[in-house]
């Protein structure tokens, strides 16, 4: 011990000599009084200060003329909380430092960070990481280092990339180590990950106190432990892991950046060795050339020491940097004569224990801390610049320890992006193995996984069947459920022994319903259930299922029956109501449109009449015909042929449907259900079966509200059918409910002319395996399900197997399916007639509207309202020959006192075109009432 203390005095000997060395006549500089607390005989402390005093030189070698010097007072914790306060309580009331470097530690700094308030002086920490140590929370703290939060993001990833679903949590009983627990266990949350255990150890524990902790660890299922202690406990817990062999094969340990090999170099190789393959998590370190001539003249320095140099140590360095630029800018601001009184000068004498506590307010520290929060230099660790109070946050490196290749650098950590990037076949994990830990294995050696097997009904055997061996009594299981399971187990990267429970009682037949048996798992009797275990809400509460290996649902099935066609209105039903009464519409419409293209230039009497006479008549007449083909009529408007072209078109689509329509319901049978949907059986009280021990029970009780009264249970589906064929009248059932696979069997076996499946389908996840909630086997065996259930020819192989030909259910059949044509199926034929004809009209309307209004242009006094102009058949230009003369004459008159020289050519040539059409005998009968002058 008096080794030890003569050692300690000789080294802070040689750290004060240097301090003291004449930076250029110290007199004349401003002197700031630094304190310094570190653990003196750890090897970080050790690192530390070297660093510190390496830094302070480098410092003022480059800036030899600032007019401040740095003075270091170093201080020794010895690793006690109390000694460290009173090292920062001396340096503040004797030595009235402006700032303190450290404490070392998180739980030191915890104290003395008060202090540091109270007297308002810098606590500059850059190895007390505890998240807990907030410098939002404590003014006058400044951490430069990056806290143990930052890396949390970083850890996790690795535990995400490859898929493990627990892991165990290591930390220390201190402020650093569980300060980083809730944010591990907020972490994981998001990524689905649960903390399986916690193992809180304290640094000051034995071994048996840590073998004890240990063995609590191996016990359990997870193999994934996630070490965040400091790197004296590590030592020890990763050398007692060693020697009970938890660093074998299986296991996974990654550690936090507390345990690097440059801290754990001078605990021995034995320590070193007992780590190989952990994963360990560190700050990126940007090489430059400054760094590497570091690192030269540190190793020239120290290679007697037994001291390795790591991120603390230039963080230590770019500290002492930071805060001697700081006290330069302080002093280019504050009064020199103020600072001398309050920097240089000396207190000599010794305060009693009650006036320690009585702490004077730095008038230097408040801007000493604002100018540290403001420095932005290019350190030796990289961009040193603080944010919040502490170095802000940067890329990780993934390191792998090798038992002789130390440190090698196996991936990165992005902050920017939150981006993991990592050379999975360069790691070596414990056990000396490529091959990632799958992350579980069995807890209790020697004995195989318990599985449930249901029992399942006599009539669905192609599921599940167990049969016993009439000698020995032992079951042996086969269906296509228990082929699904074995498939999976040889699709899992591990061996999974096993023994299969069927849940019978005595008499071998089954011990309750499904429910009682996922139950079970609940109960810790079993460790899963296999079978057609439905995937439900309520059930996921007290277990947890795999990915479904085949879909489900559950339909409702009834009886069909014939329609009757022999009646005497089954003329009628080839087209729906609304398709008849289109087509009347259309039939009226197209006549009406023809009328009137023809009304004007069609010399027939049907066309030439009135429109209050034979309009209707001959509207009828003529859609009618048509839809016969018996049309004499001669249209003479190229429009009206355009029109009946398009009516032809529409009426020989009709009549070719509807003998269609009529043909296939007269010669093909047609099966409707009996019943439409539930609530008919809830008007009839009919009886519903269902199949027992399903949970189909509960969704007819409790989601669909069916009166339990009215079901009735079934095993097989000859009982099935059975009770389907008496029905509720006698004793029967008149509608099953169940799952679709096993509607599938009934349809399949009894065929779809005799039983329907109407209604919705009522989904559900599908058939599952079920595990403990939690159970890292369920992850897996998803997987494995996965694998073969996208295996098309392991699939076919299996279908073909068991259920044969015909297992696909057929479409649902629903009671509003009516064999008749609707208007919506020829919704586009009746669109077209319509613009065709609407189309034609209004073209042919333009036309004439165009010569009217030339004739009024020359007649002004002739004025007709356009229905007259529409209905008025235009008459040839014949006039009654006794009195051509007279009105010729009283034209010529007129044209006369209008000083007219020559007669209008157009009327003398009218004159000529009568007296010739005067000759024939048809046109006495003319009314020349209706003559209209200057027609063409």
């Amino acid at each position: 011990m008096d080794i030890h203390r003569t050692l300690v005095i000789i080294f802070f000997g040689i750290v004060l000599s240097v301090n003291a060395v004449d930076y250029g006549s110290m007199e004349s500089k401003q002197v700031v009084r630094v304190g310094v607390i570190l653990d003196s005989a750890s090897p970080l402390g050790k690192m530390a200060n070297s660093c510190i005093s390496m830094a302070l030189s480098d410092f003022y070698s480059i800036n030899a003329n600032y007019r401040t010097r740095l003075a270091l007072s170093v201080k020794d914790s010895v690793k006690d909380v109390v000694k460290a306060a009173s090292a920062a309580l001396e340096l503040m009331n004797k030595e009235q430092v402006q700032a303190i470097i450290g404490p070392q530690t998180s739980t030191e700094a915890d104290f003395v960070i008060d202090l540091g308030d109270r007297a308002q002086i810098p606590i500059i920490s850059f190895s007390a990481t505890s998240p807990s140590l907030s410098p939002t929370h404590n003014p006058f703290f400044i951490r430069t280092a990056q806290d143990d939060s930052s890396k949390v993001t970083a850890l996790t990833s690795i535990v995400e990339a490859y898929g493990w679903k627990k892991v165990v949590l290591i930390c220390e009983d201190s402020e650093y180590g569980t300060g980083l627990i809730p944010y591990f266990t907020d972490a994981f949350q998001e990524i689905n990950v649960r903390v399986s255990y916690r193992s809180i150890i304290s640094p000051n524990s034995n071994q048996f106190e840590i073998l004890k902790q240990l063995n609590m660890i191996m016990a359990r299922q997870t193999r994934i432990l996630l070490v965040h202690v400091s790197a004296l406990l590590g030592s020890k817990l990763f050398s007692l892991a060693k020697q009970i062999g938890m660093m074998s094969e299986g296991y996974a340990w990654i550690t936090t950046k507390g345990l690097s090999i440059s801290l754990l170099d001078p605990m021995g190789e034995k320590v070193i060795d007992s780590m190989h393959g952990v994963v360990d998590v560190r700050p990126y370190l940007p090489n430059s050339k400054r760094l590497q001539d570091f690192k030269t003249r540190w190793h020239k320095i120290n290679s007697g020491r037994n001291i390795d140099l790591d991120m603390f140590g230039l963080w230590a360095y770019d500290t002492v940097w930071a805060l001697a630029m700081a006290a330069e800018l302080v002093d280019q601001q504050l009064n020199p004569n103020a600072l001398s009184h309050n920097i240089s000068t000396n207190i000599t004498s010794t305060s009693t224990s009650t006036e320690l506590f009585d702490l004077e307010v730095s008038e230097w520290g408040p801007e000493l801390l604002q100018m540290l929060l403001r420095a932005n230099i290019e350190g030796l660790s990289g961009e040193f610049r603080l944010m919040g109070g502490q170095l802000q946050a940067r890329d990780f490196e993934i390191i792998n320890l090798r038992r002789k290749l130390g440190e090698r650098v196996i991936g990165h950590w992005t902050h920017l992006n939150q981006s993991l990037e990592i050379d999975r076949k360069a790691i070596i994990w414990p056990g000396h193995t490529k091959v990632p830990p799958k992350g579980w294995v069995n807890p209790v050696f020697g004995k195989r996984l318990r599985i449930g097997v249901p029992v399942a009904s006599s009539g669905f055997k192609e599921f599940l069947d167990i049969e016993w061996d009439p000698h020995t009594g032992e079951p042996s299981f086969s269906g296509f459920t228990y082929d699904i399971f074995v498939a999976a187990l040889d699709k899992l990267p591990f061996a999974l022994p096993h023994k299969l429970i069927p849940y019978v009682n005595r008499s071998k037949q089954s011990n309750g319903t499904y429910d009682d048996l996922l139950c079970q798992i609940k109960l810790k009797k079993l460790d899963a259930v296999i079978g057609g275990i439905t995937i439900v809400a309520n059930r996921t509460k007290y277990v947890d299922f795999t990915l479904p290996y085949k879909q489900s649902g559950v339909s409702m099935v009834v009886k069909v029956k014939k329609d009757e066609m022999d009646n005497m209105w089954v003329i009628l039903k080839p087209l729906g109501w609304d398709l008849w009464l289109a087509i009347g519409v259309a039939f009226v419409f197209t006549g009406i449109a023809v009328w009137f293209l023809e009304h004007h230039t069609n010399e027939k009497e049907e066309f030439k009449s009135p429109p209050g006479q034979k309009l209707p008549g001959t509207i009828l007449w003529f859609s009618i015909s048509i839809l016969v083909f018996a049309n004499s009529e001669k249209l003479e408007n190229k429009w009206s042929r355009f029109v009946l072209v398009i009516w032809v078109f529409m009426v020989l689509i009709l009549t070719q449907s509807y003998t269609a329509s009529l043909t296939s319901m007269l010669t093909v049978p047609k099966y409707r259900p009996a019943v439409a949907d539930i609530n008919e059986l809830r008007r009839n009280d009919y009886f519903v079966g269902f199949q027992k021990n399903s949970y189909v029970n509960n969704l007819l009780t409790e989601q669909l509200k069916y009166p339990e009264s009215r079901l009735r249970s079934y095993t097989s589906l000859e009982e099935y059918d059975d009770a389907m064929s008496k029905g509720s009248k006698n004793g029967g059932i008149d509608a099953i409910f169940d799952e679709i696979p096993f509607v599938q069997l009934f349809l399949a076996k009894y065929g779809s002319s005799k039983y329907k499946v109407v209604g919705p389908t009522y989904k559900s996840a599908g058939f599952g395996y079920a595990f403990p909630i939690g159970s890292p086997l369920v992850s897996y065996i998803s997987k494995a399900i996965l694998n073969v259930t996208q295996d098309p020819n392991k699939m076919e192989v299996l279908e073909i197997k068991y259920f044969e030909q015909g297992t696909k259910c057929e479409d649902s059949f629903s009671a509003d399916d009516d064999p008749s044509l609707s208007v919506y199926n020829f919704s586009g034929l009746f669109i077209i007639i319509a613009i065709a004809s609407i189309f034609a009209y209004l073209t042919h309307l333009i036309k004439p509207h165009c010569s009217w209004s030339a004739t009024n242009a020359i007649h002004p006094d002739s004025s007709l309202s356009l229905w007259s102009r529409v209905t008025k058949r235009e008459k040839p230009c014949h006039m009654d020959h006794n009195n051509l003369h007279a009105k010729a004459e009283v034209s010529v008159n007129t044209n006369e006192g209008d000083h007219l020289q020559n007669p209008p050519t157009a009327f003398s040539q009218e004159i000529v075109d009568i007296n010739q059409v005067d000759e024939e005998d048809e046109i006495h009968n003319i009314d020349s009432g209706l003559y209209i002058y200057g027609c063409a």
